[in-house]
Formats: structure tokens, sequence, C-alpha cells
């Protein structure tokens, strides 16, 4: 099944009290590139979330951003009470009693103080929220993958659509092509009789026959076109049996290419380089929304 490089998706869940929300983009790229852009607790968790996408995507350049958010008690500094009140035993003595001077406490400079505020335990909680958080970032994968189903289907489409033009003109050019050489050879006959009839000379046909002979050898393009319809059944075989063409559609549609230009150089019939450029101009058609296939 044919899927685009382009996808967005998102999850939201509550993991051991704490709020995450996830997204996940994907755009264009020749090769599968992860940018990663994770809270700083999660960081040991980089190489192992671009292991689970690697798994699943395998081109395109691939945005994941998880945001750890609320006000949670799960990661709330916790304040250590005795170590307080020892810091307010030392103010009592500093307390002068033979004046009338009080002293003025500031609490936030009293939780700015050693040990009074200790961190949350994150290590143990984000090991206990590993697995589920996986399992979040694998649900918002096959949502981008779904999406990327869905853009491959119009793009299947599409290129479909183009193989039929380039099918029509190629076998156009079939028929067309031994015309044209019955064309040329009453052409020469024509030109030549002229010529002879100037000069009161006969005409001898060997070598007007020779010259069609060379005429066609020069011209023959039946195994081009034989190639190039070969290429528009292999294109569309990998396009609908295969489940990571885009490289293979591109090298396909290059040899495609390939043909053309050697059909256009043997022929100078008008009508034939009409079909040519048709032909050149769905090929390219192909090639760029094929940058858009995983």
């Amino acid at each position: 099944m044919l899927r685009s490089m382009t996808g967005y998706a998102q999850a939201q869940r509550q993991i051991e009290g704490i709020n995450y929300a996830l997204e996940i983009r994907s755009v264009n790229n020749r090769y599968f590139k992860a940018i990663l852009r994770l809270p700083e607790p999660w960081g040991s968790a980089e190489t192992q979330i671009e292991s689970l996408l690697r798994e699943r995507l395998y081109r395109g350049t691939v945005n994941l951003s998880l945001r750890m958010k609320g006000g949670a008690t799960a990661t709330a500094y916790t304040v250590n009470l005795p170590v307080l009140e020892h810091y307010m035993e030392q103010l009592e003595v500093v307390q002068p009693e033979s004046t009338d001077l009080k002293l003025s406490v500031d609490l936030s400079g009293l939780l700015a103080l050693p040990g009074v505020c200790t961190p949350p335990e994150l290590e143990a909680l984000l090991e206990r929220s590993r697995d589920k958080l996986m399992q979040m970032i694998d649900q918002a994968v096959e949502g981008l993958l779904a999406m990327r189903a869905q853009e491959g289907q119009a793009v299947a489409a599409e290129l479909e659509k183009f193989c039929r033009i380039i099918a029509a003109q190629t076998e156009g050019i079939a028929q067309r092509a031994p015309t044209v050489l019955q064309e040329y050879h009453q052409r020469l006959q024509a030109r030549v009789a002229e010529l002879m009839a100037q000069s009161r000379l006969p005409l001898d046909q060997a070598d007007l026959a020779r010259e069609v002979a060379l005429f066609a050898e020069r011209s023959d393009v039946a195994e081009e076109l034989s190639r190039l319809a070969g290429h528009v059944r292999q294109f569309r075989q990998v396009m609908t049996g295969e489940n990571q063409p885009g490289r293979k559609l591109d090298f396909i549609a290059q040899e495609m290419l390939r043909e053309a230009n050697t059909i256009a150089s043997k022929s100078g019939d008008a009508q034939i380089i009409m079909s040519v450029v048709e032909i050149k101009t769905n090929v390219d058609r192909i090639k760029e929304q094929v940058q858009n296939v995983e």
C-alpha cells in the first residue's frame, strides 16, 4: 500500500499523576530522520523512542514533541520540615533578647536554603511510567500512519492517472512509427524522381531502398517503446505491491524519462515529438509526486 510521508497525529494521557501531551509531524525526506523534543527528565528515553519510530516509519523527517503539563503533586518539590525547623531554631538564637528589634523572616528565602526543598524522586516515577508512555507514543504513531495512508491513496490515484497518459501516448507513438517510415519513403521517392527528371537520369530503386532502410534503422524506436511500456507496467506493480516503494518508483520514473529522451532523439516526426513531450511532462509529474512516497 502506498503511503505519503506527510502526516500529523497527537495524543494526551495522564500517567502516574502527570499530564502528557504528544505531537508527531512528518514531512518529506529521502531517508529517515527523527527530531525529538523531550522534557529533561525523559532525556534517557530518547534512544528507545527513536527506535520505536524507526521500526514503524521508514522514510521522512519525523518531529516528535512531548510535554509534561499541569501542576501535578507527583512533580512537586517536598518541604523538609525537620530541616526548616532546624533553621528556625538557629534564627531564634540570633534574635537579641535585650532589644525590641524584631527580625523579619522571608519565607521564600527560607525555602531557598540548602536542604529545605527536596526534588521529587522522578527517576523511580518515570521508570514506572515508561511502558505507558511508550504505549501512548505507539498510539500516536498509529494515527500518523493512518493519515499517511489516507494521503497515500490520493497520491496513488494521481500516479495512476499519469501512468495511463504515458501508456496511451506510448501506444500512439507505436501506431504512428510505421506511418512515418512510409511517408519518408514516399517523400524521398518523389524528391529523387524530381531530381532525376531534371537531370534525365534513371532512378536506381536499390539505392532508394538502401536509403529508406538506413532511415528505418536510425529512427526505429520499437525497442524503446517496448521498454517504456514495460516500465509503466512495473511502476504500477511496485506501486500496489510493495510496502515502501518510494525509492524504487523514483528509479523507474528516471528510466521512463531516459527512454522518452531516446525516442525524441531518434524521431524527427512532429506528431511523435509532441507525444514525447506529453510523456516527459507526466514523468516529471510522477517524479514530483514520488518524492512524497514512503
